[in-house]
C-alpha cells in the first residue's frame, strides 16, 4: 500500500498526537486528582466532602479514557519506549494504579455507611487516590530528564538495571511536586466552578495559593535544568525515515543540551510562558469571582508546563543514563510507516467522536452541585 504521508512526518505527528493525549489526560483527568487531593482542605464536614464526591462522580470516567488513549499510543505507535517505561516503572505504575482503583471505590463505597470510622477510611483512600498519581507522575517526568538506566544488547533486547528508589531522586521529587501544585490548581479551579459558598471560597483560595506554588517549583526545576542537570544530545547523523533501530546512533550528553531546541526555535519559549500566564491568569481569575475564566487559564498552564517538558526532551522520547546511544527518539523507536498511518486515520475517526460525546456530557451535567441538593438526596446522590 502507497502512504500518502512520509515516515519522517507520520513519526513526528505521531509525537505531537503523544504529547496532545498526555495534555489531555492532564486537563481532563487532572482535576479529578487535584479535587481529591483538597479534600482535607476544604471540605470540613460529611455533607461537603460529599458534594466533592458528587462534582467528579459523574465524569471521573470518562476523564480516564485520556489516560487509556495514552497507554494505547504509547503501545503502539512507541513499542519500545512502552516495553521500557511500562517494565521499567513497573513498581511506579502499579502504585499509580492502585491508587486509580481506590478512586472509584471511595466514590462509590462511601456513602453507602453512616458509620464515622467507615467513612474517614474512604476519606482518606481519595485523598490518596489523588496524591499518589499526581506525585508519581511528576516523578516520571523528571526522570526523564536525567535519563534513565535502561540498555539494549546486539540483538535488541532491553535490560533495565534501575528501582523504585532510583526514581525518588531530588529533581524527580521536585517534578513530583511540580505535578502536585499543577492538579491541585486545576482541581481547585474547577471545584470552586461547580460548588458554591464556602466549598467555593476555600477551593478558590487553595487553587490560589496551588497556582503560586507552581510558578515557583516550575522555575525552580528550569534553573535545575539549565544549570545541574546534564542533557542528551545526537552526535550523529540520523534520518528521519530511517528504520526503527536505536542502536544506529551515537548519543553524548552535554550541559544545557535540553535548552536548546529553544535556542534554535525562540517561539518555543511560547510553551513555559502559557505555564506562567495561565497560572496568573487562573489566580487572578479567581479573586475577581470568574471560576470558568480560572478554569480555562489553568489548563492553558497545565498545557504550557507539559508542552513545555515535551519541547525539551525532543527528539528523545526516554534518554538512557547507562547507554546514552540506546536512548529512545522519536526517530528510531516507532512502530512501521503503514502501522502509524493506519493508526492515524484511525484517530482522525474516532478521537472527534470522543472529545463530541465529553463536550456533550459536560453540556448536559453543567451547573453547581448544592450543598442542599446533597443533604436533601441521601439515597440518589454519592
Amino acid at each position: 500500500m502507497e502512504i500518502p504521508l512520509g515516515y519522517g512526518l507520520l513519526r513526528f505527528i505521531w509525537w505531537a498526537l503523544l504529547g496532545i493525549i498526555l495534555i489531555g489526560f492532564a486537563v481532563m483527568d487532572g482535576f479529578d486528582l487535584g479535587i481529591a487531593m483538597l479534600q482535607p482542605f476544604v471540605a470540613r464536614r460529611d455533607a461537603e466532602r460529599r458534594v466533592l464526591l458528587n462534582v467528579i462522580g459523574p465524569v471521573w470516567e470518562g476523564n480516564q479514557v485520556w489516560f487509556v488513549l495514552g497507554g494505547g499510543a504509547a503501545f503502539a505507535a512507541w513499542p519500545p519506549v512502552y516495553a521500557v517505561s511500562f517494565s521499567g516503572f513497573y513498581l511506579a505504575m502499579f502504585l499509580v494504579l492502585v491508587a486509580l482503583i481506590l478512586r472509584p471505590a471511595a466514590v462509590a463505597f462511601r456513602s453507602k455507611l453512616e458509620g464515622g470510622a467507615w467513612r474517614r477510611t474512604w476519606d482518606w483512600a481519595f485523598f490518596v487516590a489523588g496524591v499518589v498519581p499526581s506525585l508519581v507522575f511528576g516523578v516520571a517526568f523528571g526522570n526523564l530528564f536525567l535519563g534513565v538506566p535502561f540498555h539494549f544488547d546486539d540483538t535488541l533486547r532491553i535490560t533495565y538495571e534501575g528501582g523504585l528508589l532510583g526514581l525518588l531522586n531530588p529533581f524527580g521529587l521536585l517534578s513530583g511536586l511540580v505535578s502536585v501544585a499543577m492538579l491541585a490548581m486545576h482541581g481547585g479551579t474547577f471545584l470552586a466552578l461547580k460548588s458554591e459558598g464556602e466549598i467555593a471560597a476555600r477551593a478558590a483560595r487553595a487553587a490560589g495559593l496551588a497556582a503560586v506554588a507552581l510558578m515557583v517549583l516550575f522555575t525552580l526545576a528550569g534553573l535545575w535544568v539549565s544549570l545541574g542537570i546534564d542533557g542528551y544530545v545526537v552526535t550523529s547523523a540520523i534520518h528521519p525515515a530511517a528504520p526503527s533501530n536505536p542502536l544506529a546512533k551515537t548519543v553524548a550528553r552535554e550541559a544545557e543540551a535540553w535548552l536548546r531546541n529553544f535556542g534554535i526555535h525562540p517561539w518555543l519559549l511560547l510553551a513555559p510562558v502559557m505555564g506562567y500566564v495561565g497560572a496568573i491568569g487562573a489566580a487572578g481569575a479567581l479573586r475577581l469571582g470568574r471560576p470558568l475564566l480560572a478554569f480555562a487559564s489553568s489548563g492553558l498552564s497545565v498545557a504550557g508546563v507539559i508542552a513545555t517538558a515535551g519541547m525539551s526532551l525532543f527528539p528523545f522520547l526516554l534518554a538512557s543514563s547507562s547507554d546514552p546511544k540506546s536512548s529512545l527518539t522519536v526517530w528510531d523507536a516507532s512502530s512501521s510507516q503503514t502501522t502509524l498511518f493506519i493508526m492515524l486515520v484511525s484517530v482522525a475517526i474516532f478521537l472527534p467522536i470522543v472529545l463530541a460525546y465529553t463536550a456533550f456530557v459536560f453540556r448536559v451535567l453543567r451547573g453547581k452541585v448544592s450543598l442542599g441538593e446533597v443533604e436533601g438526596n441521601k439515597e440518589g446522590m454519592y
